[in-house]
């Protein structure tokens, strides 16, 4: 008997090697191949022929085999109804809750609390909607219990099932046909269709492959955690974010108690969209206003602090920026960033010095986003400088003032998108001046933004200032007089 062909797979990009090799010739990651028993492509070339001329069905034809084409036309556009979760912060990153028959993957950190904000939503879900199947491959039932007596779950139809592999599982969804899945973790459960170690590239690609199916197929929601590398990205082959209708991350600092679920891909909502929970010893708790909550530590009237008015996905949220700036005792300054690209800084204080005249050649830089929120947009470059020029001349910022706007190279200072969101979240948390681009400047849409519908006073809305700046050196005038 012929034995079985062996060929070495990367467990980064998915490439094969007839033999193995230290470092990965079409992505370059080092001893990242591993063993795998190669199928035969004939006997999947005969399978499927046979399939399609006797009629026999191919495993990887489960759902939609054979169907006709439809005209555009004809097809109805009518949404499914959303099921929610019971917790509002985790709807509003789905979209306003769970599709049915849709396929969403939550990777982070290991203890970020993945399982615990998981089994909190499925036990309001079994709840509500219907039974929940909760399938664990690293914890048996008795540790989920103790852990949702801990939470408070109380009595609900919710099955625990502490099974690895995949086959099983998908028998125990056939025959209890659940309301939602969740499996915890698509990384360690196995296939017995491959021979290789839980986690490869095959096997993870395979369990992707008929959760979909079963998803699909039998119009069940299903929910799968992932685990990351240590560059914070998804472990596994980059199909795994292709296949599923929605990527969420699970972000926070292990020292901070609040944490962020963001959404990086949905096919069924807004991308970049933000949810804010607050880790509690009874589980994790939804944040309905996270400015307050970035902003309650915050200590007024200390140079080198300014408040960010803040937009991820359609919610705005003002997170204060500080910044020191002090004397090298070594021969290069340092630069160093916290919640911000550390590029991105180096740049700013380039146009800084070039366009505003501020030295900061032998100083050392240091920006940190306070509460461990990271803010990636453009829009926080004014309020990057601003915290810095308040540092090196030692003059804190006006404590009811807000800023955002994008810099660029040449000082001048650019107009961000949805400016309207962010005047409104100002007025309400009681700021009474925002420094913004000019043209952003908008009466009439500042206005109602605020909730009124006219202002007496141009360029003020709802009784903010809003001061229009339009290069750097104006900004810094209106900010540090």
């Amino acid at each position: 008997m012929k034995p079985p062909k062996v060929v070495f797979v990367c467990q980064e990009c998915g490439a094969q090697s007839p033999k193995w090799l230290g470092r990965c010739a079409d992505c370059g990651a080092w001893n990242s191949l591993v063993e795998e028993r190669a199928t035969d492509p004939a006997a999947s070339v005969a399978g499927m022929s046979g399939g399609i001329a006797g009629g026999a069905q191919n495993r990887y034809a489960q759902f939609g085999a054979g169907g006709a084409a439809k005209l555009y036309a004809d097809i109805d556009t009518a949404d499914a109804p959303r099921l929610s979760t019971g917790i509002d912060e985790f709807d509003r990153v789905l979209g306003g809750g769970i599709v049915p028959g849709s396929l969403v993957l939550l990777g982070g950190e290991p203890g970020i609390g993945k399982s615990t904000l998981l089994l909190q939503a499925a036990a309001h879900f079994a709840r509500a909607v219907g039974p929940v199947l909760y399938a664990s491959a690293e914890e048996s039932e008795h540790q989920i219990k103790s852990r949702g007596d801990r939470l408070g779950v109380g009595v609900a139809r919710l099955y625990l099932l502490s099974e690895t592999c995949v086959e099983r599982i998908l028998e125990e969804i056939a025959r209890l046909k659940p309301s939602l899945v969740i499996i915890d973790s698509v990384q360690t459960v196995w296939s017995n269709k491959f021979q290789s170690a839980p986690g490869s590239i095959g096997q993870v690609r395979e369990a992707a492959t008929q959760f979909l199916f079963a998803a699909k197929g039998q119009n069940i929601p299903t929910v799968l955690v992932g685990h990351v590398t240590k560059d914070g990205s998804l472990a596994g082959p980059k199909v795994l974010e292709h296949v599923v209708d929605t990527v969420l991350y699970f972000e926070g600092e292990r020292h901070h108690s609040h944490r962020v679920v963001r959404a990086v891909k949905n096919r069924f909502g807004a991308v970049s969209e933000l949810g804010v929970f607050e880790m509690t010893g009874a589980g994790l708790r939804p944040v309905p206003n996270p400015s307050q909550l970035f902003l309650s530590e915050r200590a007024s009237g200390t140079p080198g602090s300014a408040v960010l008015c803040s937009v991820e996905g359609a919610r705005p949220i003002l997170v204060e920026v500080q910044a020191l700036v002090s004397t090298s005792t070594y021969g290069s300054a340092r630069r160093m960033a916290i919640g911000i690209d550390q590029n991105r800084l180096s740049l700013l204080l380039a146009v800084l010095e070039k366009r505003a005249g501020l030295n900061l050649a032998g100083d050392d830089v240091y920006v940190n986003v306070a509460g461990g929120m990271t803010v990636e947009e453009p829009a926080a470059d004014l309020s990057v400088l601003a915290a810095v020029a308040s540092s090196v001349r030692n003059r804190a910022l006006a404590p009811a003032t807000a800023i955002f706007g994008e810099v660029g190279l040449s000082g001048e200072i650019r107009g961000v998108p949805q400016a309207a969101l962010r005047v409104r979240e100002a007025v309400q948390m009681g700021f009474t001046r925002l420094v913004m681009p000019a043209t952003n400047v908008d009466p009439t849409d500042a206005a109602i933004a605020a909730g009124e519908t006219g202002s007496p006073k141009p360029g003020v809305g709802g009784g903010c200032e809003l001061v229009g700046v339009r290069t750097l050196g104006e900004a810094l005038d209106q900010l540090i007089a």
